[in-house]
C-alpha cells in the first residue's frame, strides 16, 4: 500500500514537471510567451490564435544559460521519470523480490532530480540578459523581466521542484529508541509488560 501511494505521487510529479517544462508560458507579454522548450506568439487580443514554435535542439536555443537550464531542467526530469519508474516496479513486484517495498532506492534519485531542476530553475532566468528576451521584454536584464510578467509555466516548475525536494525528505523511516524500558512478552497472559530498566 506504501508502495503504491509513492509510486503514484512519483508519477504525479513527474506529469506536473514535464507540464511544466513543454509550457511556452514562463514568462510572458500580451502578444508573445516562452519558456524553456517553446515559445508562442498571437494577435493582440486574441490568445487563442498561437503559433508556437519548439526549440529541436541546443543549437536552436539563443542564449549559453538559457542552454545549461534546458539541461538541468531535463536532466531533472529524467531523473524523475526514472524515479517513478522504479517506484512503480517496486509498487508492483512481489514481496519476496523486493524486501525494501516501501522505498527502495527511490530517495537518492529523488533529491538529485530536485537539486537539478532547483539549480535549472535558479539558472533560467539569467537568459532574460539574452538578445531574444531583450527583443521580447524590452527592458530586461539578468533576473528581471522588464515588460515580460512571470507565467503559469515557471510557477508550476518551482511548485514540482519543491515537492520533489520535500518527498524524499518525508519518505525517510522515523526511529523511535524507548529508554529505560524493556519490554517482555507474557505468554500466559498475551499482555505486554514494560519493566523499567535498573541503572547500576
Amino acid at each position: 500500500m506504501v508502495g503504491s501511494v509513492w509510486a503514484a505521487l512519483g508519477l504525479s510529479l513527474t506529469c506536473i514537471s514535464a507540464l511544466s517544462l513543454i509550457s511556452p508560458a514562463w514568462f510572458q507579454t500580451p502578444t508573445f510567451s516562452f519558456g524553456v522548450l517553446t515559445y508562442c506568439s498571437w494577435p493582440q487580443g486574441d490568445s487563442w490564435n498561437q503559433s508556437c514554435v519548439t526549440f529541436r535542439s541546443l543549437e536552436d536555443i539563443p542564449d549559453s544559460a538559457w542552454k545549461v537550464s534546458a539541461v538541468m531542467l531535463l536532466g531533472g526530469w529524467l531523473l524523475l521519470a526514472l524515479n517513478a519508474i522504479l517506484l512503480l516496479s517496486w509498487a508492483v513486484a512481489p514481496k519476496g523480490l523486493c524486501p525494501r517495498r516501501g522505498r527502495g532506492p527511490m530517495p537518492g534519485v529523488q533529491a538529485a532530480a530536485a537539486s537539478a531542476t532547483i539549480l535549472g530553475l535558479l539558472v533560467f532566468p539569467i537568459s532574460l540578459a539574452s538578445p531574444f528576451a531583450r527583443d521580447v521584454c524590452e527592458a530586461s536584464s539578468e533576473y528581471r523581466g522588464g515588460r515580460c510578467r512571470l507565467g503559469w509555466g515557471y510557477v508550476t516548475a518551482i511548485f514540482s521542484a519543491v515537492l520533489a525536494a520535500l518527498l524524499p525528505v518525508i519518505s525517510r523511516p522515523r526511529v523511535t529508541n524507548v529508554q529505560g524500558a524493556t519490554i517482555l512478552f507474557s505468554s500466559d497472559t498475551e499482555k505486554i509488560i514494560l519493566v523499567p530498566e535498573m541503572h547500576k
